[in-house]
């Protein structure tokens, strides 16, 4: 009956002397499985729906996917406010293109704009400093540091690597660290921590041609 019934014996209990495996046990057991319901099937997942003509369908990439998810999540769960504001940035295009050479030959990295939207942005956390809170439940957390974060476009989509202790460091300092994680994002070799623990984010929508940006948390 076992093997008629592809039946595992070390799945029955048996009744018998010594706890011998009876014909007995053997049809009890196939009684109770075959009067036991059958067990639901697991759901079918939807399939997506065929292109029509004209279109192409082409799967999302695992980050991708988790960007969308995240960027969804982020709309229900943040108090999401846009504000302009105008600056003459004249004073500060002449410098760089007056120091650029010797910035490049002392530091070994370029000058670019995103080193100087850093640093302002660490000296303005200083000075604001609700403003690299967090609401932890029904306490404001106020934080002595600055774990800057910048994004970075890829082919593989936008991900955002973090500048630990952004506060520590000079104009020279950040500018590498940008081109540091830049790289390391482009080659797809970012880790974990490399992603974790921002407390302010900085991002740069004019290399798209944009006059005006408004964020997505």
């Amino acid at each position: 009956l076992l093997e008629e019934h592809r039946l595992d014996p070390a799945a029955l209990t048996g009744t018998g002397p010594g706890g011998r495996l009876l014909k007995e046990d053997v049809l009890r057991h196939l009684e109770r499985a075959a009067a036991a319901p059958p067990a639901p099937a697991a759901p079918t997942p939807p399939s997506a729906p065929a292109a029509a003509p004209g279109e192409r369908v082409v799967p999302m990439s695992r980050i991708r996917a988790r960007i969308a998810e995240r960027l969804v999540r982020a709309q229900h769960e943040a108090a999401i406010l846009t504000t302009f504001n105008e600056v003459d940035m004249g004073a500060l295009v002449e410098l760089r293109e007056r120091r650029r050479e010797d910035f490049e030959r002392e530091h070994g990295v370029r000058l670019g704009l995103t080193g100087f939207f850093a640093r302002a942005c660490v000296l303005a956390l200083r000075e604001v400093p609700e403003l690299n809170a967090e609401i932890r439940g029904p306490d404001v957390v106020y934080r002595d540091f600055v774990h800057l974060a910048v994004a970075v476009q890829t082919p593989r989509g936008l991900v955002v690597p973090v500048i630990h202790g952004a506060d520590a460091l000079g104009l020279a300092g950040l500018e590498r660290e940008i081109a540091r994680l830049a790289k390391k994002a482009r080659e797809s070799r970012l880790s974990l921590d490399d992603l974790a623990g921002g407390t302010f984010t900085v991002t740069n929508g004019g290399v798209f041609g944009s006059l005006l940006s408004t964020p997505i948390l």
